[in-house]
């Protein structure tokens, strides 16, 4: 029986809304994966370890004998699995390199009344894929402003206007700061959030403007692809102008339900930067509850690094200036300047 194999296009356009299966082993289903793919791994880590070991000691027919014998009882419960997950007997199936866990997989499905395709060179094919699309060109603007701005609730306000928006911090799980961490989950290894990335990119509509927040390259340890980035560092900045005292209240509305000890813990982090004195401040401030004078000896630390950072920018720059942290208002401000940015067709 000959399984269907389909190149990577073809494999990701028919697979939409239908069962994709990474037969992989889970520590390589951790590490990265198709979006909406399901693990149902033909080797679990051991097994992996096991054959791959037998290859290199006693060659491929004793690894293939090995792994029939590993394989043999769960059929049934591969097959079933897969029954139970599909809503219409179809399977997309792919394995590292499209090779024979894909095929021999699929097979059994086929052979069970299924119908599945492969993907042709397998996970590495799609990898290839999703980093060559970061260097697509898009109409990239750039949301910027001092911490305590309120970017990202300007940002989620203009997608609510139908912009297109890419929260990067969303995907990566980190605000990109010494406090970044705080209240998100774990983040996810650099491919998956690559892997995500590239899946939100990819339902944009390229001939229209799309924004992100102004971020350094790195977001906690995820870093956005090189390719993206240097779009990023030539894309126009609208720059939002917020007074000091009102970004200091909005860091403490922001961070006023969290742990101390977790502000403790970020606060340390960026000791060498504040300086012992106000490290030592700042951090008597926590056990006050004194978030309000926190905030502001941050945000001397976090106001001189971003202008610092600005002073080496050479795209355009808009100015915005605001007198409210509220996102509709400033959304609607920023929405004007998009609006002359598309006129001049930048």
């Amino acid at each position: 029986m000959i399984v269907e194999q389909l190149n990577i296009v073809d494999f990701m356009s028919k697979s939409k809304g239908e069962l994709i299966i990474d037969v992989r082993a889970p520590i390589e289903f951790h590490k990265g994966h198709m979006a909406n793919a399901v693990n149902i791994p033909l080797f679990e880590d051991a097994e992996r370890a096991e054959i791959g070991t037998l290859y290199k000691q006693q060659g491929k027919e004793t690894a293939i004998t090995r792994g029939l014998e590993i394989v043999s009882p769960k059929m049934v419960s591969f097959v079933s699995q897969v029954k139970t997950l599909t809503k219409n007997k179809k399977a997309f199936v792919y394995c590292f390199r499209g090779g024979m866990r894909s095929n021999s997989f699929s097979w059994l499905l086929n052979t069970s009344g299924l119908d599945t395709c492969i993907l042709r060179g397998g996970y590495k094919a799609f990898r290839n894929h999703v980093l060559s699309s970061f260097a697509d060109k898009k109409q990239i603007i750039l949301l910027g402003g001092k911490t305590g701005s309120g970017k990202t609730d300007v940002l989620k306000q203009l997608a609510q206007s139908s912009f297109q928006m890419i929260d990067l911090e969303r995907i990566a799980h980190h605000k990109g700061s010494a406090f970044g961490s705080i209240n998100e989950q774990k983040q996810n290894p650099q491919q998956v959030f690559e892997n995500e990335l590239y899946n939100e990119l990819s339902l944009l509509d390229d001939s229209k403007p799309v924004l992100f927040e102004d971020e350094s390259q790195n977001i906690g340890y995820n870093r956005i692809p090189y390719p993206l980035w240097l779009q990023m560092k030539e894309a126009p900045i609208i720059k939002l102008e917020i007074p000091f005292e009102l970004r200091v209240q909005k860091l403490v509305d922001d961070y006023t339900t969290v742990d101390i000890e977790a502000l403790k813990s970020a606060v340390k982090k960026i000791a060498q930067q504040l300086g012992t004195l106000n490290t030592k401040l700042c951090l008597q401030y926590l056990d006050d509850r004194n978030l309000a004078d926190v905030a502001r000896l941050s945000l001397l630390y976090y106001d001189k690094a971003y202008e610092h950072s600005y002073d080496k920018k050479k795209q355009p720059i808009i100015i915005v200036d605001s007198e409210t942290v509220d996102a509709i208002v400033n959304a609607e401000k920023v929405k004007n300047v998009i609006e002359n940015l598309k006129i001049k067709k930048l």
